[in-house]
């Protein structure tokens, strides 16, 4: 596992885009790849004031990193860094950052893609919906 090219993150606090893509850079790359996922104001229950989320951290970090190494030896890339927050966020917010660097850009794009569609359905990450009609709900596939 290249661990010094691979950073995992499960923050209690704001996420920063530009620390994320800071830790993938790399004088190799000739592209990266961002994905920023953010709190939207409605669900498939209706509109949606915020989210919180929880994690099973160990097993996340551990999970993500398994699926980096994949992505690793599937693609050539040159740095990985996923940043995932817990609590409760408001509608805006960015809930996920992953980041991607690649010596080119296909390569980047595809792993990326990749990595947020793993954790979406491997990672021990769960979210409930704060609805507007002040109703919880537990979403699948946080």
């Amino acid at each position: 596992m290249p661990s010094d090219r691979l950073v995992v993150d499960i923050a209690t606090e704001p996420l920063s885009v530009p620390d994320v893509l800071a830790a993938v850079a790399d004088p190799g790359a000739g592209a990266t790849c961002v994905f920023v996922g953010t709190v939207r104001d409605h669900g498939e229950r209706g509109a949606v004031n915020g989210l919180t989320y929880e994690a099973w951290a160990e097993l996340a970090r551990e999970r993500i990193a398994e699926h980096a190494h994949g992505a690793f030896e599937r693609w050539t890339l040159r740095r990985i860094a996923v940043a995932h927050r817990t609590g409760d966020l408001s509608v805006g917010e960015a809930s996920v950052v992953i980041a991607v660097s690649a010596a080119h850009r296909a390569d980047a794009f595809e792993a990326c893609r990749h990595l947020i569609e793993r954790l979406k359905a491997d990672v021990p990450i769960w979210k409930k919906e704060a609805l507007a009609t002040g109703e919880g709900h537990w979403v699948q596939g946080a």
